[in-house]
């Protein structure tokens, strides 16, 4: 395994950051999850995209798009595998024992793992914690992600693979590392952003290439939505056959295998859309 750390590959044995890197400490860091496909990226551009603005969110200087490229083509490169999840990781950088930050200029890692198929549908459950619709890294794809290892471990612990938040005024908001869609009278719908839920690069795609609607949702929605299904960078587009203790059994639904086919039709025809 070859992995990309600051400015060049590295083995696996000596791909090390400082233990005062401040992406260790405070979890002063950014990343991105993409996938690659026989050794090619699907969109790349909007996943840096992103990784900038939530660069800036965190007050961390813009990554270079140029050197993360090139990261990233050399990870792919080195790593022949034919599924991937592909992570980058940009973070403060070397920094004191606290909250402020060092002088020492930032990380870079690119590094790789060989991924699955998803299945076709999955389970989802509700957590009792809540997104804070209102918070100062609202939105941001960060290295703080300690929430969401909690309440993935807690859904794991009921047979499901993935756990769906509330945020602080009880809308229906996101997964811990997916996007949130229903299915109400034919249409489809999705939390907007301004529920708190991550920009998902999917999740826009799904957005635009089905025509689904942005709308305000209460939790319940879930008890009563005639389809839901997940999106993210490896679940693609996922149905759900249960949420909770509600069974779906017709999972994925008409309206979600239509979308379905239309992403991989979509996607199919642009590695980079």
């Amino acid at each position: 395994m070859k992995i990309w750390l600051d400015g060049g590959l590295r083995d696996l044995d000596s791909a090390r950051v400082s233990v005062f890197d401040h992406g260790l400490t405070v979890g002063d860091g950014i990343f991105e999850t993409v996938k690659a496909t026989a050794g090619k990226p699907f969109a790349l551009t909007r996943h840096l995209d992103r990784l900038t603005r939530s660069a800036r969110g965190l007050g961390l200087p813009d990554p270079d798009h140029d050197e993360v490229r090139r990261a990233c083509a050399a990870v792919l490169d080195a790593n022949p595998v034919p599924l991937a999840r592909l992570r980058i990781t940009y973070t403060g950088g070397h920094g004191p024992l606290g909250s402020d930050r060092g002088d020492s200029g930032t990380t870079l890692v690119v590094a790789l793992g060989e991924a699955g198929r998803r299945p076709d549908t999955t389970a989802v459950l509700t957590v009792p914690w809540t997104r804070n619709e209102r918070g100062a890294v609202t939105g941001l794809k960060t290295t703080s992600y300690a929430e969401n290892v909690v309440a993935l471990a807690h859904a794991h612990r009921h047979g499901a693979s993935e756990a769906l938040f509330a945020n602080t005024v009880g809308q229906l908001c996101e997964g811990t590392g997916s996007n949130v869609f229903v299915v109400l009278d034919g249409e489809i719908h999705t939390p907007p952003l301004a529920s708190g839920c991550l920009a998902g690069i999917t999740r826009a795609l799904a957005v635009e290439w089905t025509g689904a609607r942005e709308t305000d949702l209460p939790l319940d929605v879930l008890e009563r939505a005639d389809e839901i299904f997940l999106t993210s960078t490896l679940r693609d587009i996922q149905a759900v056959h249960r949420v909770d203790d509600r069974e779906l059994p017709d999972a994925a639904g008409p309206v979600t295998a239509k979308a379905m086919r239309i992403f991989d039709e979509r996607a199919g025809d642009d590695l980079d859309p």
